[in-house]
């Protein structure tokens, strides 16, 4: 009869990787690296995405205080870091160049606009592909993990019966230890799976909502410029924050 004692060292982690297969030892290996480079990708994620949401909303607090655009700008400096602020500079810097020949045309005022928005597009582009860098790895961990602790089982388990059927002896204290080395394998992908899929979800969404900010405030600078010039322009969606009002 097993005690306690014996069952809890059946248990240690440990012991179970040092008495396993091989082949199993590989797949723990793997699955131990692949769960530490997910929470390092879930780790610099999270204080990423606060940093952004914490400056965005800083900025938009900036804008929204009856401030000049201008003034806020330039606070900015020529090259922000963040996204926001650089859409301002680069549409405050578009307007002040078409601004400098002179009135401006019906057409000049259209190139201006579609001017803006190719590069306001352009930026949105590249940071939405910033701020998903990374969760392609939470993917493949989330995916993958539990089908490769699978495989260490179903190879565990294989070898464990080989070795009763050897040994002659299927008493449950000779098979229990064996069982428990395959099964391990399955446990380490699943506690790799597990939060990379939940952070991968999470941050998925994160990155759309942040998009889905930048978009926002661009249709608000083109409502603006459009103002200016006194083109006609549809509404954009208003955020909290009405910037669409502002002019320069």
């Amino acid at each position: 009869m097993t005690t306690a004692a014996e069952a809890s060292t059946m248990l240690n982690p440990l012991v179970l990787f040092a008495e396993a297969d091989l082949v199993v030892q590989a797949i723990m290996v793997g699955l131990a690296v692949a769960s530490v480079w997910s929470w390092a990708v879930i780790i610099d994620k999270f204080v990423r995405f606060a940093a952004m949401n914490s400056h965005a909303t800083a900025f938009e607090k900036a804008v929204g205080s009856g401030r000049s655009l201008e003034e806020i700008a330039q606070q900015a400096g020529p090259d922000p870091a963040h996204p926001l602020p650089r859409m301002l500079v680069i549409a405050l810097a578009d307007w002040r160049e078409a601004r400098t020949r002179g009135p401006l045309t019906e057409a000049q005022g259209n190139m201006l606009m579609s001017r803006i928005d190719r590069a306001l597009d352009s930026l949105i582009a590249r940071e939405g592909q910033r701020v998903e860098a990374g969760l392609g790895v939470l993917s493949v961990v989330a995916t993958a993990s539990p089908f490769i602790g699978l495989f260490g089982t179903v190879w565990g388990i294989m070898n464990a019966f080989g070795a009763i059927a050897a040994a002659n002896n299927t008493n449950l204290a000779t098979v229990a230890p064996a069982i428990s080395e395959a099964l391990f394998a399955t446990a380490l992908g699943l506690a790799a799976a597990i939060p990379a899929y939940m952070a991968y979800n999470k941050f998925s969404i994160d990155a759309g909502k942040f998009t889905g900010r930048l978009e926002s405030f661009a249709d608000d600078l083109q409502a603006a410029v459009a103002r200016r010039l006194g083109a006609p322009a549809s509404p954009p969606p208003q955020p909290a924050a009405d910037y669409s009002r502002r002019e320069f």
